[in-house]
């Protein structure tokens, strides 16, 4: 990045390009992510402090926990009956946590604050929302209209550059 003699649009070298964004399964999630499933104590604290779940959303932080742990368990095992994983046409994704869940989370940190044990359901909800927009195409008409916004006038409003301040001369 520092090097002035790098050219910033030569193509990536071979292997460099992750093979997936983001994570449709447990498979695709890290280590700390997958240990965080595990160490899940289950106090429900991330769910009652969620605003999503205050409102009536269908998003529970403890349940995406849960169902990380479960998927493991079936990886797992998998594993164990195989010797290695064969595809079982289960992914985390649609099988066990739905695409309503993903969308509902305001990405606010209040589970991971309220945790005792310093778990973030929040990085599996982004990574599955990475997965999402960018291999599937399939962002929410909202995000979509905002990203096309930030695209051509810079802002995430619908309105030209020029006349964004407009509303100051109004009476």
């Amino acid at each position: 990045m520092l090097d002035p003699n790098a050219d910033p649009y030569a193509a990536p070298a071979d292997g460099d390009e992750p093979d997936k964004f983001g994570a449709s399964d447990a498979i695709d999630l890290n280590w700390i992510q997958l240990l965080n499933a595990y160490t899940c104590t289950e106090c429900g604290r991330c769910t009652s402090e969620c605003p999503a779940n205050q409102t009536g959303k269908l998003l529970s932080p403890r349940k995406i926990m849960m169902d990380t742990r479960d998927r493991l368990e079936e990886i797992g095992k998998n594993i164990n009956k195989n010797g290695s994983f064969q595809e079982d046409g289960n992914q985390l994704l649609d099988n066990y946590i739905t695409r309503e869940e993903l969308w509902a989370c305001t990405s606010c940190n209040a589970c991971v604050h309220a945790c005792p044990v310093d778990i973030d359901p929040l990085s599996i909800i982004m990574d599955m929302r990475q997965y999402l927009v960018m291999e599937e195409s399939a962002a929410p008409t909202d995000l979509n209209n905002m990203m096309s916004n930030i695209e051509n006038n810079g802002a995430p409003w619908p309105f030209n550059n020029q006349d964004r301040l407009l509303w100051a001369n109004e009476n």
